[in-house]
């Protein structure tokens, strides 16, 4: 049976990504990378705003990482407390970066991004979601530059 979220003739399970979640991840690097460009392509007077954008879309997409790690939680006979822990931080990290001036805030955004790639590769495996870390390090990899191309540039 295929999974519901795969588009048909796409072989897809729950611990593989189909093609429906690849195009939305893809489709989810826009705001990153058109927040970085815009970093450096606006007027000054518009600058603060594009990069106060782009931040806040770091930390909304953040918090939906560490939050992946409840829903994986719940899917398990026995929660682990590591999952649920790690599932808080990225929020409460990423949350006072987008207060801090960009060229701060936006470096912590793209660290989080790079630690939680390195947290999920250690607990993804566990959660039955090892097959999703190709398309996790692909779209980490993209948000993280974004954010450190628009710290530079603010």
């Amino acid at each position: 049976m295929q999974h519901p979220t795969a588009l048909p003739g796409t072989p897809a399970t729950p611990s593989q990504p189909g093609v429906l979640a690849v195009r939305l991840g893809h489709a989810g690097l826009l705001p990153f990378v058109a927040g970085a460009a815009l970093v450096w392509l606006v007027q000054d007077d518009a600058q603060a705003y594009a990069a106060l954008a782009l931040a806040a879309y770091a930390a909304l997409i953040l918090s939906f990482l560490g939050g992946m790690h409840w829903g994986l939680v719940m899917q398990q006979p026995q929660a682990e407390p590591a999952p649920l822990i790690w599932g808080v931080v990225p929020s409460l990290v990423a949350w006072p970066a987008v207060l801090m001036p960009p060229d701060a805030g936006l470096v912590i955004h793209g660290l989080m991004f790079v630690a939680c790639y390195a947290v999920d590769r250690r607990l993804y495996p566990g959660l039955g979601a090892a097959g999703w870390l190709t398309l996790r390090f692909r779209l980490s990899a993209v948000a993280a530059l974004a954010c450190f191309i628009g710290a530079a540039g603010s």
